[in-house]
Protein backbone atom coordinates (compact mmCIF):
# COMPACT_ATOMS: atom_id res chain seq x y z
CA UNK A 1 0.00 0.00 0.00
CA UNK A 2 1.28 3.47 -0.93
CA UNK A 3 0.66 4.84 2.57
CA UNK A 4 3.09 2.34 4.12
CA UNK A 5 5.79 3.33 1.62
CA UNK A 6 5.49 7.11 2.07
CA UNK A 7 8.84 8.32 3.38
CA UNK A 8 9.31 10.65 6.34
CA UNK A 9 12.02 13.30 6.83
CA UNK A 10 14.65 10.60 7.41
CA UNK A 11 14.05 9.19 3.93
CA UNK A 12 12.66 5.98 5.41
CA UNK A 13 9.15 4.68 6.03
CA UNK A 14 6.87 2.11 7.65
CA UNK A 15 7.96 -0.48 5.11
CA UNK A 16 11.73 0.16 5.31
CA UNK A 17 13.75 -2.85 6.43
CA UNK A 18 16.60 -3.05 8.92
CA UNK A 19 19.09 -3.60 6.11
CA UNK A 20 17.79 -0.60 4.17
CA UNK A 21 18.11 1.85 7.06
CA UNK A 22 21.68 0.72 7.80
CA UNK A 23 22.91 0.46 4.21
CA UNK A 24 26.53 1.49 3.86
CA UNK A 25 27.19 1.80 7.60
CA UNK A 26 30.43 0.27 8.89
CA UNK A 27 29.99 -1.14 12.37
CA UNK A 28 33.43 -2.72 12.59
CA UNK A 29 34.96 -2.33 16.03
CA UNK A 30 31.60 -1.84 17.75
CA UNK A 31 30.24 -4.18 20.42
CA UNK A 32 26.52 -4.46 21.13
CA UNK A 33 24.32 -6.23 23.63
CA UNK A 34 20.85 -7.16 22.36
CA UNK A 35 18.35 -8.47 24.91
CA UNK A 36 15.67 -10.87 23.70
CA UNK A 37 17.84 -11.78 20.73
CA UNK A 38 16.61 -15.35 20.32
CA UNK A 39 13.45 -14.52 18.34
CA UNK A 40 11.45 -11.86 16.51
CA UNK A 41 12.92 -8.41 16.02
CA UNK A 42 15.68 -9.23 18.49
CA UNK A 43 17.10 -11.93 16.24
CA UNK A 44 16.75 -9.70 13.16
CA UNK A 45 18.48 -6.86 15.01
CA UNK A 46 21.31 -9.24 15.87
CA UNK A 47 21.60 -10.41 12.26
CA UNK A 48 21.60 -6.87 10.86
CA UNK A 49 24.19 -5.57 13.31
CA UNK A 50 26.42 -8.59 12.64
CA UNK A 51 26.03 -8.00 8.90
CA UNK A 52 27.63 -4.59 9.42
CA UNK A 53 30.57 -5.93 11.40
CA UNK A 54 29.27 -5.32 14.93
CA UNK A 55 30.26 -7.86 17.57
CA UNK A 56 26.89 -8.83 19.05
CA UNK A 57 26.25 -10.36 22.45
CA UNK A 58 22.89 -12.11 22.46
CA UNK A 59 21.47 -11.67 25.98
CA UNK A 60 18.80 -14.35 26.21
CA UNK A 61 16.75 -16.56 28.49
CA UNK A 62 16.25 -19.33 25.90
CA UNK A 63 19.78 -20.54 25.24
CA UNK A 64 18.72 -23.34 22.87
CA UNK A 65 16.77 -20.97 20.62
CA UNK A 66 19.68 -18.52 20.69
CA UNK A 67 22.09 -21.19 19.52
CA UNK A 68 19.84 -21.88 16.54
CA UNK A 69 19.68 -18.16 15.70
CA UNK A 70 23.45 -17.80 15.99
CA UNK A 71 24.00 -20.82 13.74
CA UNK A 72 21.68 -19.39 11.08
CA UNK A 73 23.43 -16.01 11.21
CA UNK A 74 26.91 -17.50 10.94
CA UNK A 75 25.80 -19.72 8.06
CA UNK A 76 24.58 -16.62 6.22
CA UNK A 77 27.43 -14.34 7.35
CA UNK A 78 30.57 -16.45 7.94
CA UNK A 79 32.50 -13.45 9.33
CA UNK A 80 29.78 -12.64 11.88
CA UNK A 81 30.90 -12.11 15.47
CA UNK A 82 28.09 -13.36 17.68
CA UNK A 83 28.24 -14.64 21.25
CA UNK A 84 25.50 -15.82 23.60
CA UNK A 85 25.10 -15.03 27.28
CA UNK A 86 22.27 -16.09 29.55
CA UNK A 87 19.99 -13.37 30.95
CA UNK A 88 16.61 -13.58 32.64
CA UNK A 89 15.36 -10.00 32.91
CA UNK A 90 12.64 -10.98 35.38
CA UNK A 91 15.34 -11.89 37.90
CA UNK A 92 17.45 -9.10 39.39
CA UNK A 93 20.03 -11.70 40.44
CA UNK A 94 20.30 -12.88 36.84
CA UNK A 95 20.72 -9.30 35.62
CA UNK A 96 23.50 -8.69 38.14
CA UNK A 97 25.28 -11.93 37.19
CA UNK A 98 25.06 -11.08 33.50
CA UNK A 99 26.50 -7.59 34.07
CA UNK A 100 29.29 -8.95 36.29
CA UNK A 101 30.20 -11.62 33.73
CA UNK A 102 30.16 -9.15 30.85
CA UNK A 103 32.34 -6.60 32.67
CA UNK A 104 34.73 -9.37 33.77
CA UNK A 105 35.13 -10.42 30.13
CA UNK A 106 36.97 -7.17 29.41
CA UNK A 107 34.84 -6.39 26.37
CA UNK A 108 34.01 -2.84 25.40
CA UNK A 109 30.36 -1.77 25.01
CA UNK A 110 29.15 0.72 22.40
CA UNK A 111 25.51 -0.24 21.91
CA UNK A 112 22.91 -1.48 24.37
CA UNK A 113 19.66 -2.61 22.75
CA UNK A 114 16.98 -3.18 25.41
CA UNK A 115 14.59 -5.18 23.27
CA UNK A 116 13.26 -8.12 25.30
CA UNK A 117 9.74 -8.13 26.62
CA UNK A 118 6.57 -10.00 27.48
CA UNK A 119 3.12 -8.83 26.43
CA UNK A 120 -0.33 -8.96 28.01
CA UNK A 121 0.33 -12.01 30.18
CA UNK A 122 -1.88 -13.20 33.06
CA UNK A 123 -1.00 -11.82 36.49
CA UNK A 124 2.26 -13.27 37.80
CA UNK A 125 5.00 -12.15 40.13
CA UNK A 126 8.69 -12.25 39.28
CA UNK A 127 11.29 -14.04 41.38
CA UNK A 128 11.69 -10.73 43.21
CA UNK A 129 7.92 -10.50 43.87
CA UNK A 130 7.25 -7.74 41.33
CA UNK A 131 4.47 -7.86 38.74
CA UNK A 132 6.05 -9.72 35.84
CA UNK A 133 5.47 -7.30 32.95
CA UNK A 134 6.83 -4.35 34.93
CA UNK A 135 9.72 -6.49 36.19
CA UNK A 136 10.71 -7.87 32.78
CA UNK A 137 9.95 -5.00 30.44
CA UNK A 138 11.14 -2.14 32.63
CA UNK A 139 12.92 -3.00 35.86
CA UNK A 140 15.30 -5.61 34.46
CA UNK A 141 16.40 -3.23 31.71
CA UNK A 142 16.65 -0.34 34.17
CA UNK A 143 19.07 -2.32 36.34
CA UNK A 144 20.99 -3.74 33.39
CA UNK A 145 21.54 -0.30 31.89
CA UNK A 146 22.70 1.20 35.17
CA UNK A 147 25.10 -1.67 35.82
CA UNK A 148 26.64 -1.34 32.35
CA UNK A 149 26.68 2.44 32.16
CA UNK A 150 30.22 2.91 33.47
CA UNK A 151 31.49 0.41 30.91
CA UNK A 152 29.70 2.34 28.15
CA UNK A 153 31.16 5.65 29.39
CA UNK A 154 34.64 4.12 29.49
CA UNK A 155 34.23 2.78 25.97
CA UNK A 156 32.98 6.12 24.62
CA UNK A 157 35.94 7.95 26.18
CA UNK A 158 38.55 5.47 24.96
CA UNK A 159 37.23 4.95 21.43
CA UNK A 160 35.94 8.49 20.80
CA UNK A 161 32.82 6.87 19.34
CA UNK A 162 29.30 7.72 20.44
CA UNK A 163 27.60 5.12 22.60
CA UNK A 164 23.92 4.48 22.01
CA UNK A 165 21.21 3.03 24.24
CA UNK A 166 18.03 1.96 22.44
CA UNK A 167 14.90 1.09 24.39
CA UNK A 168 12.10 -0.72 22.57
CA UNK A 169 8.80 0.70 23.80
CA UNK A 170 5.37 0.59 22.12
CA UNK A 171 2.35 2.63 21.09
CA UNK A 172 0.67 0.71 23.91
CA UNK A 173 2.11 3.32 26.29
CA UNK A 174 -1.03 5.32 25.48
CA UNK A 175 -3.16 2.58 27.04
CA UNK A 176 -2.25 2.37 30.70
CA UNK A 177 -3.78 2.85 34.12
CA UNK A 178 -5.33 6.20 35.04
CA UNK A 179 -2.31 7.01 37.23
CA UNK A 180 0.13 6.16 34.46
CA UNK A 181 2.50 4.30 36.75
CA UNK A 182 0.81 2.66 39.74
CA UNK A 183 3.58 3.20 42.24
CA UNK A 184 1.40 2.08 45.16
CA UNK A 185 -0.32 -0.77 43.31
CA UNK A 186 2.38 -2.38 41.18
CA UNK A 187 1.48 -5.80 42.61
CA UNK A 188 -2.29 -5.34 43.02
CA UNK A 189 -3.76 -8.51 41.54
CA UNK A 190 -7.38 -7.54 42.13
CA UNK A 191 -7.29 -4.52 39.81
CA UNK A 192 -4.75 -6.01 37.40
CA UNK A 193 -5.37 -5.59 33.67
CA UNK A 194 -2.97 -7.50 31.44
CA UNK A 195 -3.28 -4.85 28.71
CA UNK A 196 -2.93 -1.80 30.95
CA UNK A 197 -0.06 -3.44 32.81
CA UNK A 198 1.69 -3.89 29.47
CA UNK A 199 0.99 -0.25 28.60
CA UNK A 200 2.36 0.76 31.99
CA UNK A 201 5.60 -1.10 31.36
CA UNK A 202 5.96 0.52 27.92
CA UNK A 203 5.27 3.97 29.38
CA UNK A 204 8.01 3.18 31.87
CA UNK A 205 10.41 2.43 28.99
CA UNK A 206 9.87 5.91 27.56
CA UNK A 207 10.03 7.72 30.90
CA UNK A 208 13.22 5.83 31.75
CA UNK A 209 14.73 6.88 28.42
CA UNK A 210 13.82 10.52 29.03
CA UNK A 211 15.39 10.64 32.49
CA UNK A 212 18.43 8.65 31.37
CA UNK A 213 19.07 11.01 28.44
CA UNK A 214 18.83 13.98 30.81
CA UNK A 215 21.38 12.46 33.18
CA UNK A 216 23.77 11.52 30.36
CA UNK A 217 23.66 15.09 29.06
CA UNK A 218 24.35 16.46 32.54
CA UNK A 219 27.33 14.09 32.82
CA UNK A 220 28.68 15.39 29.53
CA UNK A 221 29.29 11.90 28.13
CA UNK A 222 28.99 10.97 24.47
CA UNK A 223 26.16 8.47 24.94
CA UNK A 224 22.62 8.88 23.64
CA UNK A 225 19.41 7.19 24.76
CA UNK A 226 16.30 6.94 22.61
CA UNK A 227 13.10 4.88 22.63
CA UNK A 228 10.95 3.59 19.82
CA UNK A 229 7.72 1.99 18.77
CA UNK A 230 8.58 -0.88 16.40
CA UNK A 231 4.99 -1.02 15.12
CA UNK A 232 2.63 -3.98 14.96
CA UNK A 233 4.69 -6.99 13.93
CA UNK A 234 4.02 -10.65 13.25
CA UNK A 235 5.98 -12.06 16.21
CA UNK A 236 5.33 -14.47 19.08
CA UNK A 237 4.67 -11.59 21.51
CA UNK A 238 0.96 -12.21 20.86
CA UNK A 239 1.10 -15.80 22.09
CA UNK A 240 -0.78 -15.02 25.35
CA UNK A 241 -3.62 -13.29 23.47
CA UNK A 242 -5.61 -16.11 21.84
CA UNK A 243 -7.94 -14.09 19.61
CA UNK A 244 -5.25 -11.59 18.57
CA UNK A 245 -2.78 -14.40 17.94
CA UNK A 246 -5.28 -16.02 15.57
CA UNK A 247 -5.61 -12.75 13.68
CA UNK A 248 -1.82 -12.37 13.46
CA UNK A 249 -1.45 -15.87 12.08
CA UNK A 250 -3.96 -15.23 9.28
CA UNK A 251 -5.09 -11.78 8.13
CA UNK A 252 -2.41 -9.99 10.17
CA UNK A 253 0.36 -11.27 7.95
CA UNK A 254 -1.09 -9.21 5.12
CA UNK A 255 -1.12 -5.88 6.99
CA UNK A 256 1.38 -6.11 9.85
CA UNK A 257 5.11 -5.56 9.57
CA UNK A 258 7.41 -8.51 9.07
CA UNK A 259 10.43 -8.81 11.38
CA UNK A 260 12.76 -7.15 8.85
CA UNK A 261 10.53 -4.07 8.90
CA UNK A 262 9.84 -4.34 12.63
CA UNK A 263 13.55 -4.29 13.51
CA UNK A 264 14.30 -1.32 11.25
CA UNK A 265 13.79 1.51 13.74
CA UNK A 266 15.91 -0.27 16.34
CA UNK A 267 18.75 -0.69 13.83
CA UNK A 268 18.27 2.87 12.56
CA UNK A 269 18.79 4.23 16.08
CA UNK A 270 21.71 1.89 16.72
CA UNK A 271 23.74 2.58 13.58
CA UNK A 272 22.44 5.32 11.29
CA UNK A 273 24.57 8.51 11.34
CA UNK A 274 21.43 10.66 10.96
CA UNK A 275 20.72 10.33 14.68
CA UNK A 276 24.22 11.14 15.93
CA UNK A 277 23.83 13.35 18.99
CA UNK A 278 20.06 12.88 19.13
CA UNK A 279 18.94 11.82 22.60
CA UNK A 280 15.81 11.52 24.71
CA UNK A 281 13.55 11.17 21.69
CA UNK A 282 10.86 8.70 20.59
CA UNK A 283 10.79 7.18 17.11
CA UNK A 284 8.34 5.30 14.90
CA UNK A 285 8.96 3.98 11.39
CA UNK A 286 12.51 5.40 11.43
CA UNK A 287 11.31 8.94 12.08
CA UNK A 288 10.68 11.15 15.11
CA UNK A 289 7.25 10.57 16.61
CA UNK A 290 5.03 12.00 19.35
CA UNK A 291 4.40 10.31 22.68
CA UNK A 292 1.46 10.67 25.03
CA UNK A 293 1.40 13.74 27.28
CA UNK A 294 2.10 11.53 30.29
CA UNK A 295 5.23 10.14 28.64
CA UNK A 296 6.59 13.70 28.46
CA UNK A 297 6.09 14.34 32.17
CA UNK A 298 9.59 15.02 33.53
CA UNK A 299 8.42 14.86 37.15
CA UNK A 300 6.90 11.43 36.52
CA UNK A 301 10.13 10.31 34.85
CA UNK A 302 12.16 11.37 37.88
CA UNK A 303 9.70 9.70 40.26
CA UNK A 304 9.90 6.45 38.26
CA UNK A 305 13.70 6.58 38.34
CA UNK A 306 13.75 6.94 42.13
CA UNK A 307 11.05 4.26 42.56
CA UNK A 308 12.98 1.84 40.32
CA UNK A 309 16.24 2.51 42.11
CA UNK A 310 14.59 1.64 45.41
CA UNK A 311 13.25 -1.63 43.97
CA UNK A 312 16.63 -2.80 42.68
CA UNK A 313 18.62 -1.95 45.83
Amino acid sequence: MWLFKRKGPSGFSYSSTAEQVTHGVDGSGLTAIVTGASSGIGSETTRTLALHGVHVIMAVRNMAAAKDVKEAIVNEIPAAKVDIMELDLSSLASVRKFADDFISSGRSLNLLINNAGVMAIPFMLSKDNIELQFATNHLGHFLLTNLLLEKMKETARETKREGRIVNVASEAHYVTYREGIRFDKINDQQSYSRYMAYGQSKLANILFTTELAKRLKEDGVEITANSLNPGAITTNLFRHMTIVNGFVCTIGRLVLKNVQQGASTTCYLALNPQVKGVSGKYFLDNNLATTSTRARDMDLAKKLWDFSMDLVK
